[in-house]
This record gives C-alpha cells, sequence and structure tokens, in this order.
C-alpha cells in the first residue's frame, strides 16, 4: 500500500512524524507537507506563484518533501507529481487541535483529505482534541492505521473522505469510537482595531473559546464524552431538503 502523508501543522510537527512511523511498518509512505505552520487555511490552493517541494530529512532520516504551499497544494504536489506510484490513501495529520463541526470550513488538515478525495484516493483526516502543548499522539497513529488497513476492504463510498477525531486523555479514558455527523460549534470572534507607529490602522482577529452545540450523535458531543469521533464527511455540499423550495420561487420571473 502506498500512502501520502501531509499535514497544517508543518514538515517538523510532532503529529506528522508519529504517523509516518505508525505507517513505516504497513505501507510505503511518502511525505509532502508545507515548510511551516499552516492552520486555518481551509481548502486554498496556490496559483499566483510557483510551488516548490525541498527534499529534507525527517528525525528518523527518511526523505520528505517541504513545500511552500498549503496542505491541499500537497496533496496535488504528491498525486501529481513527487509520488510515481499509484497512491492508495492520503492520510492529513495527525494535528495538533481538533478539527469539529463547522471547524471543517476552516481546517487545512480536512481540507488536505478533500483533496485526495477530489482525486479519487481514499482519504482520512485525523485529529487530536487538544491545544495543550504536550500532546500524546500513539492512540491516534494506532487507530488511523488500524482504520487505512480496513480499507484495503472496504471502500468509502465515492467523494467521502473520514474526519477523525481522537480526545486526548489517556487510552484508559476512551470510552469508545462513534460514527457521528458533523455538529455546531460557533466561534463568537473579536475584531480589535489597532495603529502601528506610523498612525496607520490595522485590525487583529481574535475569538473566544468555542461555543459548542452538544446534540447527540455529532462529533463535538462525542469528543466531549470522550468518545472517538469518525464522522464520513461528503463532498456534496448541496442542501438537496432546499432544491424544492427554491424551485418553488419562481425563478423563471427574475428573467422578465
Amino acid at each position: 500500500m502506498n500512502v501520502l502523508i501531509t499535514n497544517d501543522d508543518g514538515i517538523h510537527a510532532e503529529g506528522l512524524y508519529v504517523l509516518k512511523q505508525a505507517f513505516d511498518s504497513i505501507a510505503n509512505v511518502y511525505v509532502v507537507a508545507p515548510d511551516r505552520p499552516r492552520s486555518a487555511c481551509g481548502h486554498s490552493i496556490t496559483l499566483h506563484k510557483p510551488l516548490r517541494a525541498d527534499r529534507v530529512p525527517l528525525r528518523d532520516g527518511s526523505p520528505a518533501y517541504a513545500s511552500n504551499g498549503t496542505p491541499s497544494d500537497c496533496v496535488s504536489l504528491g498525486l501529481l507529481g513527487i509520488v510515481e506510484e499509484k497512491v492508495d490513501l492520503v492520510v492529513s495529520g495527525i494535528n495538533h487541535g481538533p478539527n469539529l463541526g463547522w471547524d471543517l470550513t476552516y481546517s487545512g488538515t480536512v481540507s488536505a483529505a478533500m483533496e485526495g478525495a477530489i482525486s479519487g484516493v481514499q482519504s482520512i483526516a485525523i485529529s487530536v482534541a487538544t491545544h495543550k502543548p504536550s500532546v500524546d499522539y500513539t492512540v491516534a497513529a494506532k487507530l488511523c492505521v488500524r482504520i487505512a488497513q480496513m480499507l484495503r476492504e472496504r471502500k468509502l463510498p465515492e467523494s467521502t473522505l473520514l474526519n477523525i477525531n481522537v480526545p486526548a486523555v489517556p487510552a484508559s479514558e476512551i470510552k469508545g469510537i462513534m460514527a457521528t455527523k458533523v455538529g455546531k460549534r460557533r466561534y463568537m470572534g473579536s475584531l480589535e482595531k489597532r495603529s502601528d507607529p506610523m498612525g496607520r490602522d490595522y485590525y487583529w482577529l481574535g475569538g473566544d473559546l468555542p461555543v459548542d452545540s452538544l446534540d447527540e450523535g455529532t462529533d463535538v458531543k462525542a469528543i466531549a464524552d470522550n468518545y472517538i469521533s469518525i464522522t464520513p464527511v461528503h463532498l456534496d455540499l448541496t442542501d438537496h431538503s432546499a432544491l424544492d423550495s427554491i424551485r418553488s420561487w419562481g425563478l423563471d420571473n427574475l428573467l422578465d
């Protein structure tokens, strides 16, 4: 099995290294990741400047590629240029921090997995749900390898990826694994206006801690209850339930 690993925390992130080492035992592993942290970059791609991919050694001496591009760019670089073999699986992570609920719209980690799914490759995004400086990625790495082995036989539906979040507690405190839906997570946000030494205004965008709706069956509720959350995410963003309502608006009359 050929596995392409990327992330949005950067090529030297601990989560990426632990994940790569875990996959070494079952797969041919290729690493293409951003040369610096690119968290919350969403599904941006680079069109206005050249993409570079410099060969760098990881901590164990194994080769990897560090790119000036986004996580999504890294997947494209791997699939279209760097990896000469057919890639069987794209894995993005292990992210330092949760990717839950509406975080998915901001997440570079999840967007990299989306890019893999767009390219027709089975893809996984995986995160440990904490922002504490010290993180144990062992449980997440082992789980991801086991799911990758399952996907050899149980193929994901077309245009679907897996978004996995692991609670940041000892393995003995994890209550189980739940298949979940995307929950609701809001950042109220704040915008602070400041002035630089030249008297010009600038703005600092920030926010408070997220506000979660702890609805049963959602990823945010699972993590709050110390369950591992596995969410199938589909690339079709259409609200199918709203189509008939919009068709009833008399759209053709808008052209009169």
